[in-house]
C-alpha cells in the first residue's frame, strides 16, 4: 500500500511541476507582451511630446501651454515607472513595495497638478491630497528602511 501512495505522490508532483512550468511560461509571455506595449507607448508618447512642444508656444497663455507639457511629461514618468516594475519582476520574480509606492506618488502628483491647473481644488482638497502624498512617501521610506527578509532557497 505504501508503494501505491508513493507512486501517486510522484505523479502528482510531476503534474504539478508541469502545470507550474506552463504557468511560468504563460506569465512570462504575457509580461513580455505588456512590456513591449508599454515601450511602444513610451516611444510614441515621447515623440508626441516633442511634436507638441511647438503647441506650447501657440497656446493663448503660458499656463495652458505648460499644463499640456507637464501633463505629458508626468504621464511619461508613470509609464517609465511601470516599465521598471515589469523589468524588476523579470529579474527578481517579485514586485517591491517601494516601487509601487513610487508609481502611486507619481500618479497622485500628476492628478494633483491637473486639478491645480484646472483650478478645481479647494483648500481642504489640497490638504487631503497632501496628506495622501505624505502617507505614500512615508510608506515608501518605511519600505526602504525596513525591507522584508529574503527567503532562503
Amino acid at each position: 500500500m505504501s508503494g501505491r501512495s508513493g507512486s501517486s505522490t510522484s505523479s502528482s508532483s510531476v503534474l504539478q511541476d508541469f502545470l507550474l512550468s506552463i504557468y511560468k511560461r504563460a506569465t512570462q509571455l504575457v509580461f513580455n507582451l505588456v512590456l513591449v506595449a508599454l515601450l511602444i507607448g513610451l516611444f510614441v508618447g515621447v515623440g508626441r511630446t516633442f511634436l507638441e512642444l511647438g503647441l506650447t508656444l501657440t497656446e493663448p497663455t503660458v499656463r495652458l501651454g505648460l499644463k499640456e507639457l507637464v501633463t505629458n511629461v508626468l504621464s511619461l514618468v508613470i509609464v517609465l515607472e511601470l516599465i521598471r516594475v515589469f523589468v524588476e519582476y523579470f529579474e527578481f520574480e517579485r514586485v517591491r513595495l517601494e516601487v509601487l509606492l513610487e508609481i502611486g506618488v507619481a500618479l497622485a502628483l500628476r492628478e494633483l497638478l491637473l486639478l491645480l491647473f484646472a483650478e478645481k481644488l479647494s483648500g481642504l482638497d489640497l490638504f487631503l491630497w497632501s496628506l495622501g502624498l505624505l502617507a505614500m512617501v512615508a510608506g515608501r521610506t518605511l519600505a526602504v528602511r525596513f525591507p522584508p527578509e529574503r527567503r532562503r532557497a
